[in-house]
């Protein structure tokens, strides 16, 4: 080969792109050398004679091997933009990928945060409301603590018999200490008036002085008033105001009604 033709120097490692356009236009420079190193005025030469030595042009070798160079670079720098683009084109889509990606775990993590504090927010409303039970029962325990207990009494009753009134003339006895038992008033209630509470004497001498003995146990006015048991009748016919105010008289002159054993 003449040392004029170009040889390639130990550049970079060319792409199969850069190696197309390379061979291709390697192919249009021979031939375009090869035009260019034929006379214009050559003519064939028979089969007897001898081909005559080719002249070459220095000056057209030199215009081949600018010509080369250029479309050279010119099809590299095209190649080059080609993969620019691609690069661009695969990074910009890259770039979308990724805020794709982005845009959707930010939404993932709004919506955890948004469960989160909902979740946060409804213990603290539980914790809340259990908070103010307690507080509302151990409110409640310390009133009822302090508030004083008190007893239901259940009133008490009594028969409308000589029974009842004995009975209820005891327990009176009893709340205001004056002494006497069921035996004693029974026994001189069966003396004085047979258990007869509107029982009257006329004809003793208290009758004959105007102040007749009345009720169960006999007492006069004088006497009935003068001992009546407060929170009773005013009435000596009442069977409990006529047997308290007599037993009164009874202990105040006798120790108790149970001593009594006749006229008293």
């Amino acid at each position: 080969m003449p040392k004029h033709i170009l040889n390639p120097g130990r550049g970079r490692a060319l792409t199969k792109s850069h190696k197309l356009a390379l061979a291709g236009v390697s192919a249009l420079g021979a031939a375009a050398l090869a035009f260019s190193v034929v006379p214009a005025n050559a003519e064939t030469t028979t089969a007897e004679a001898p081909a005559a030595p080719v002249a070459y042009e220095a000056g057209k070798v030199t215009e081949v091997k600018a010509s080369l160079t250029d479309r050279l670079a010119a099809a590299s720098v095209k190649v080059e933009a080609i993969e620019a683009q691609q690069k661009a084109a695969a990074k910009a889509a890259a770039q979308k990928k990724a805020a794709a990606e982005a845009k959707q775990k930010a939404a993932a993590e709004a919506k955890r945060k948004a469960a989160a504090k909902a979740a946060a927010k409804k213990a603290a409303e539980k914790a809340a409301a259990k908070a103010a039970e307690e507080r509302a029962a151990k409110k409640a325990a310390s009133r009822s603590a302090q508030r004083p207990q008190v007893k239901k009494v259940v009133a008490k009753t009594y028969a409308d018999n000589l029974h009842g009134w004995i009975s209820h003339a005891l327990d009176i006895m009893h709340d205001k200490g004056i002494p006497g038992t069921y035996d004693g008033l029974h026994r001189n209630i069966m003396r004085e008036s047979s258990g007869n509470p509107n029982a009257i004497n006329n004809w003793d001498i208290n009758a004959q002085n105007g102040v007749p003995s009345i009720g169960l146990l006999q007492i006069i006015k004088p006497t009935f008033d003068a001992y009546h048991v407060p929170g009773t009748a005013w009435s000596q016919y009442d069977p409990v105001a006529n047997l308290t105010a007599a037993a009164n008289y009874a202990a105040d002159r006798y120790g108790s009604i149970d001593n009594v054993n006749s006229a008293y």
